[in-house]
């Protein structure tokens, strides 16, 4: 019998809101009065992916792959560092079956977004869109995410690695 090698990854990523800043959640820009806070353009939804992936690989985490101190990344797109992650997983012959995402925020509304987001998020990773799961839940009112002071996603993905020939 032939077992399946397959891998979780899960994360959390936490950004504070900026005014001046664009907010750009799983690579689709978000009409809103404040973007988030960070050395990139700090997407909440793609950093918690990433990491998730990594994670599942045991390659680590962003900050060692990209870290905040090399200039070079700074205001870069993190769709940018998502697809140097997916050369990375290609590269160890592994696939995603499947990933899901909580956004963790009080504001903006995020509802009418997801599937824009979604369905980019699932370009993005080369998956049907059934694939990529988006969720948003507030904290009702409670702590800095519920004073509206910033927002936080987890993810979740599974991964398996293709046999070699």
């Amino acid at each position: 019998m032939m077992t399946r090698d397959c891998r979780i990854g899960h994360s959390f990523d936490v950004h504070r809101f900026r005014r001046g800043r664009k907010l750009i959640l799983g690579g689709v820009e978000i009409p809103y009065a404040f973007g988030l806070a960070g050395h990139s353009d700090a997407d909440v939804v793609l950093h918690a992916l990433m990491n998730a992936l990594l994670g599942a690989m045991g390659k680590g985490d962003i900050g060692i792959h990209f870290p905040d101190t090399d200039p070079s990344y700074k205001g870069i797109s993190s769709e940018k560092l998502l697809q140097r992650v997916l050369r990375t997983m290609k590269q160890a012959r592994f696939r995603i079956v499947n990933g899901d995402v909580t956004l963790i925020a009080q504001k903006p509304r995020l509802t009418p977004f997801f599937k824009e987001i979604r369905r980019h998020l699932a370009g993005l990773l080369s998956v049907p869109e059934e694939r990529i799961n988006l969720k948003a839940v507030t904290t009702e009112g409670l702590g800095w995410v519920g004073e509206g002071r910033g927002m936080a996603a987890t993810a979740v993905v599974l991964l398996e690695k293709r046999r070699s020939r």
